[in-house]
């Protein structure tokens, strides 16, 4: 590895893999040096426009010597196993999110991590963001107090064609779930980084508009170990796409709205003015504070490449993590509790059952059925910065 870049190399050029080969390139601390994917015409036309070596399976170019890191962007059954043989292999990886399927997997997963001492990151680019920086400082400062309600709605929306575009698209065998493991990882990671794990889980998944053997709306009651409640809700059945999150305490609430940050803190805490009000219609005054949020504007490099150059500059120079591979399983956790309480009927505890949900997954597996219609495309995402 030379003093100032990391060899990088990229396994799955699909949608988010082709886009993360634009990427790296751009990142004054990386470089492409070597691709994988399993299909011969999708690999040799990334190698040709990249001008890197591709290889057929992961292990092949794990064992080249040509890199230092692997981003890995397969589908997501696939991210713990070439994780820990990368792992073995004395290279740092960058995860793209979910860690895994499952919580054992991603224990797994965590454990390889921690036995190499090497670098471990996931894919979580909305923690770079401006808004949502400002909001885990307000967090960490106590400004809220003891947190009580915790809320979270991601609205969003796909089509058929969406769907359609590949065989393991929302299928229990090839993905593992569908709007939960998919599109709500982002969020669930905010949601527990900033409200902390609940320790359990009521939910319900449904399949509402989609022609899918998976969930595409799931909603779901939690409560925390120190009796506080929340409820998410994660869909791709909306148009337009709302995310609003909410974490409210005894001393003030943050409300993240589409990308804008809001502040509200009281003049006394709620509980003491409720006990010593004397004012029939009164209530504690409330200011909506300003939030000091850090100018991105003037960064050149933004979402994804964000999280890439730190993860990079954490192995160069040790800077910390923004997205350290462990906080991964935490939407893990969320995941499979939702799908768990929803196919049992039950609450569930967190840390979910490992063996239980090991044991349901197999068994949804066994019902995951060949699409009738796929129409195979690899397209990145056009919100991919």
């Amino acid at each position: 590895m030379a003093a100032d870049k990391v060899r990088f190399g990229v396994i799955g050029t699909g949608g988010m893999g082709s886009g993360h080969c634009k990427m790296i390139p751009q990142i004054p601390e990386t470089e492409l040096t070597a691709i994988c994917d399993v299909n011969p015409e999708v690999r040799e036309r990334i190698a040709t426009t990249y001008g890197v070596p591709a290889f057929a399976t992961h292990s092949e170019l794990l064992d080249s010597g040509l890199v230092d890191a692997v981003t890995i962007a397969t589908p997501h059954y696939f991210h713990p196993p070439i994780a820990i043989e990368a792992f073995s292999k004395g290279i740092h990886v960058m995860s793209e999110k979910p860690l895994g399927v499952t919580v054992a997997a991603a224990d797994a997963m965590i454990a390889a991590a921690k036995a190499s001492g090497l670098k471990f990151g996931v894919m979580y680019q909305m923690r770079a963001e401006a808004q949502n920086q400002a909001a885990r400082k307000i967090v960490e400062s106590g400004t809220l107090g003891d947190i009580y309600r915790t809320s979270l709605v991601m609205a969003w929306y796909r089509s058929q064609a969406y769907y359609n575009s590949g065989g393991w698209r929302a299928t229990w065998a090839g993905e593992g779930g569908g709007v939960l493991i998919n599109q709500a990882p982002h969020y669930l990671d905010l949601f527990t980084w900033l409200g902390g794990m609940p320790s359990t889980i009521t939910g319900q998944t449904r399949t509402r508009l989609h022609d899918i053997e998976v969930e595409d709306e799931a909603f779901a009651t939690l409560e925390y170990a120190n009796g506080a409640h929340g409820y998410l809700y994660a869909s791709t059945t909306e148009v337009p796409n709302n995310n609003t999150l909410e974490v409210c305490g005894n001393l003030g609430k943050l409300v993240l709205d589409n990308g804008t940050i809001k502040l509200y803190t009281l003049d006394q805490p709620i509980r003491e003015f409720t006990q010593t009000n004397e004012v029939m219609w009164g209530s504690p005054k409330v200011v909506e504070a300003e939030v000091e949020i850090e100018d991105y504007s003037q960064h050149l490099i933004k979402g994804h490449g964000a999280i890439t150059r730190n993860f990079a500059r954490s192995i160069l120079f040790g800077e910390e993590l923004i997205a350290p591979g462990y906080d991964g399983i935490n939407a893990v956790e969320l995941i499979n509790g939702i799908i768990l309480s929803s196919k049992t009927g039950e609450t569930v505890s967190v840390p979910v059952d490992r063996a239980r949900y090991d044991a349901l997954i197999e068994e949804l597996k066994q019902t995951s059925q060949e699409k009738a219609t796929v129409v195979e495309q690899r397209v990145t995402d056009p919100k991919f910065a």
